[in-house]
């Protein structure tokens, strides 16, 4: 069965992480390729990029002529057959050059392509990642879907990068895509790479000087922070809504793209289109974009191999008729992590059926306390407050969390160590186990003594010899609070508390007995995120000096600070 190389799943386009890239232009308006002629210039590459093994070179002319090229495998057997798509900015050569990749889909009898998307590989025209690719994509499929291969089928599927142009191909609806199969992907590039309004500092940045970007082009990355029209031209949240296919998502607890594929599951199955609503899958598992770091692992979890075999399964009932019972299974599958130190899995992590996204959780709010603890106690005092010293030049390191380019995962956030500046709410030791599942926030009563400043939350799961996995973190920049459209942002009032909701995401993990929850609260983690100055200067502005900020949080009867959990109850428990 085929599997998603690791190399594939560890990478990402140079729109999901260097989104200032882009630069907005007119998109062609939404109109039917032309007819093709069946395998039309077929060649055999070059010498400095070779074509894969048994692959044949196909060329598919774009509404404005541009040419893309393709490695096309048949199937055995007489045709014409369902096809799948992937569409790589990646290099079609150099991601099925062991050709294994493609009999998976072969010996299951799909004809199966895949493209370089528009200037990249052996395709013409001028690439920007995603600016092209929602008409590309529809073009591509109607090209496909005319050829004398096929017999008018066609499902696109593909992880990361190649998720994304699945995904803009749906939104575009060629009338031949059938189903789609989509791997870590996000539902808005603004909302991944500024989470909270805060830009991915390494994973952004840092990506992009290890393309050689110029400083010009990385200082517009850092000021492309608001809400406006250029972003939602690709935004699945704005554009889902034209969707009408079934699509499988597969997404991974510690994955840069957790929220994405959840996002997009929940959206179109129950509010989507018609052909959509109802007809999708979700498939959370434990794992990263890329091997997960630090002293926690779920080796009973083979994400490639499970991957594949429900990828043939899902095309195999949508695209072939089969009636293989994967659409009577629950439409949710996930992973409820447990104790999982190495060498140590717990029998508590498991995968659980659900009929929906999020599963019927109870929110239960965990409020913050003068002494550093964590009760289900709603506050009674007229006046709380913890206070700290945010110096920029002395950032808080970044300790794992869902990362791309360097460690990630459930991390011992002990190396960070004791400071001031950051601190560490938790529970009593738990008498029982503790299971959550859905999505997790943090209701934050914050101020600064300046104009605007950061906060970030990190869900933490406490071991009993101490280790503290982190398992969800995630930033505000204050100024963001009300949101990121033009005349929601709004600088703060100096040591006046404002109400900040941190969004966290969704993961699904089981806080065993013996353990603590605990919720850690400071201003920076740096390289993950950039580091606010505190100056109240415009993103990408670096006129005036950092300044240190006295930063505080409040918790009393008026400014109840709270870690909100949704709690369920597994049968069993």
């Amino acid at each position: 069965m085929r599997k998603w190389t690791v190399a594939a799943l560890a990478a990402v386009s140079a729109v999901a992480l260097g989104v200032g890239l882009l630069v907005p232009g007119a998109m062609a308006q939404q109109q039917p390729a032309g007819k093709q002629q069946a395998g039309q210039a077929a060649v055999q590459g070059s010498a400095a990029n070779p074509l894969a093994e048994g692959a044949t070179e196909v060329f598919a002319t774009m509404r404005d002529g541009v040419k893309l090229a393709g490695n096309l495998y048949l199937p055995q057997g007489k045709g014409p057959f369902p096809c799948i798509v992937v569409r790589t900015p990646y290099g079609k050569d150099e991601m099925y050059k062991d050709p294994r990749g493609a009999e998976g889909y072969q010996k299951a009898g799909y004809a199966f392509l895949v493209q370089d998307t528009r200037g990249k590989g052996h395709s013409e025209g001028f690439y920007q990642a995603f600016v092209n690719d929602r008409d590309d994509g529809y073009d591509t499929i109607e090209w496909m879907a005319n050829q004398s291969w096929c017999n008018g089928k066609v499902g696109i599927t593909g992880p990361s990068a190649m998720g994304i142009t699945g995904n803009l191909a749906a939104i575009a609806n060629p009338p031949h895509l059938t189903a789609a199969y989509v791997v870590v992907a996000p539902f808005d590039l603004l909302q991944n790479s500024y989470p909270g309004g805060v830009l991915k500092e390494k994973d952004v940045l840092g990506w992009s000087k290890g393309q050689g970007m110029s400083d010009a082009v990385l200082d517009q990355q850092r000021r492309r922070v608001a809400d406006d029209v250029f972003w939602n031209r690709a935004a699945m949240s704005e554009n889902r809504k034209y969707i009408q296919i079934p699509i499988y998502n597969f997404g991974g607890w510690y994955d840069i793209f957790n929220h994405g594929n959840i996002s997009n599951f929940e959206y179109l199955q129950n509010h989507g289109a018609k052909g959509a609503r109802g007809n999708q899958k979700l498939l959370m598992g434990p794992f990263g974009h890329g091997p997960l770091s630090g002293n926690l692992e779920y080796p009973g979890f083979d994400s490639l191999k499970l991957s594949g075999e429900q990828e043939i399964r899902w095309f195999d009932y949508w695209l072939k008729g089969i009636d293989n019972g994967i659409m009577a299974e629950p439409p949710v599958n996930y992973y409820m992590m447990g104790s999982a130190q190495k060498g140590a899995l717990s029998a508590k992590s498991r995968m659980v059926a659900s009929a929906n996204w999020p599963p019927a959780n109870r929110p239960v709010s965990y409020y913050l306390t003068p002494d550093m603890k964590l009760t289900i106690k709603a506050p009674a005092a007229d006046s709380a407050k913890i206070g700290y010293q945010f110096d920029p030049a002395k950032p808080v390191q970044t300790v794992g969390g869902a990362n791309l380019t360097f460690d990630r995962g459930p991390m011992d956030q002990r190396a960070i160590g004791d400071r001031s500046d950051y601190l560490r709410f938790q529970t009593p030791v738990l008498e029982k186990d503790l299971s959550i599942a859905g999505p997790v926030k943090v209701e934050l009563y914050g101020a600064t003594d300046g104009l605007d400043t950061d906060f970030v939350a990190k869900l933490v799961d406490v071991y009993p010899d101490g280790y503290e996995a982190l398992v969800l973190d995630a930033p505000i920049r204050t100024r963001y609070r009300n949101g990121r459209m033009p005349d929601q942002v709004k600088m703060m009032t100096p040591n006046a508390p404002e109400a900040l909701e941190i969004d966290l995401w969704s993961t699904a993990l089981t806080f065993e007995r013996g353990h603590r929850i605990a919720l850690h609260i400071t201003s920076s983690n740096s390289p993950r995120f950039e580091v606010n100055p505190n100056t109240g200067e415009a993103p990408g502005e670096h006129r005036l000096p950092a300044r240190v900020a006295t930063n505080m949080i409040y918790m009393d009867a008026s400014h109840p600070s709270a870690l909100v959990l949704p709690v369920i109850y597994p049968e069993g428990q």
